[in-house]
């Protein structure tokens, strides 16, 4: 109850809507790179002299039946990136040398352990889930609490990224409608699902008070998107150089992105 009225007083709700925001925004970044990667490492003339669609001229139809909310909502997540995420993050690209960037995203990637260790266990790859283990042992130490990789670079120990999304595709659940959602960017109602669970992994709300574990939550997140969008600042540009359809472009690539994915963890069994 104590919880419940401190929660309700107005600076209380400005300070939660503050950091919902924020904890939220900072989501955008990873999100949106994650699918329009692979449009800037294939060229336009490489996949018409492979005679292949353009992702967002796809000739197969998408199902999108939420499509007026996600267009909206794409269109927000972009102007939110143009007027804040990228500004902020060209200043971080400038002060800060490469090594620093690529060292600052080694640590959060390390940190973020828990639910690649846990879904992989969730798909019952022990193997895999072990590997994590080993890495978040041997990168938080030699690696200088995960700014370097010396897992990979020195014990050949690749990361098995994972996540409760891909669990639930692993084991046949239906993933529901294509969804874009604002701050977090493209998903679908099974992976909106799964982001949650994975949220939910954070030791840190069960071990600290909620405004401690707020707070530690939002600032970790806001510098991760940061971090990352200041090493991938002409993503937008790259995506839009080579797409007719940025909207259908995000799309495409991220559900096939996610059914690749889903491929790739069922062809490892074997």
């Amino acid at each position: 109850m104590e919880r419940l009225k401190l929660a309700t007083t107005p600076n209380a709700l400005c300070a939660l809507v503050a950091a919902a925001f924020l904890s939220g925004f900072c989501f955008a970044s990873p999100a949106f790179s994650q699918d329009i990667a692979p449009l800037g490492q294939n060229p336009i003339s490489k996949q018409q002299a492979e005679g292949k669609p353009l992702p967002g001229e796809n000739n197969e139809v998408t199902p999108d039946p939420l499509n007026g909310f996600n267009e909206a909502m794409f269109s927000f997540n972009l102007k939110l990136d143009d007027w804040v995420l990228h500004p902020v993050a060209s200043g971080w690209a400038y002060i800060t040398p490469e090594p620093v960037r690529t060292g600052v995203g080694h640590f959060f990637d390390n940190v973020d352990v828990i639910p690649r260790f846990a879904n992989n266990v969730f798909q019952l790859k022990m193997a895999e889930a072990g590997v994590e283990l080993a890495r978040f042992g041997i990168n938080s130490t030699l690696g200088v609490a995960g700014f370097f990789d010396p897992a990979q670079a020195w014990f050949g120990l690749k990361e098995h990224d994972n996540d409760f999304g891909l669990t639930l595709r692993y084991w046949g659940a239906p993933t529901g409608p294509y969804l874009m959602l604002p701050f977090f960017g493209p998903s679908t109602i099974g992976d909106t699902v799964g982001k949650v669970a994975d949220g939910a992994m954070n030791p840190m709300s069960y071990l600290l008070p909620w405004y401690v574990s707020l707070s530690a939550e939002t600032g970790w997140r806001v510098g991760e998107a940061i971090n990352y969008r200041a090493q991938h600042l002409n993503m937008f540009e790259e995506a839009d150089r080579y797409a007719i359809d940025l909207y259908g472009a995000v799309q495409d690539a991220y559900l096939q992105t996610r059914d690749n994915k889903v491929k790739q963890l069922h062809e490892e069994e074997w």
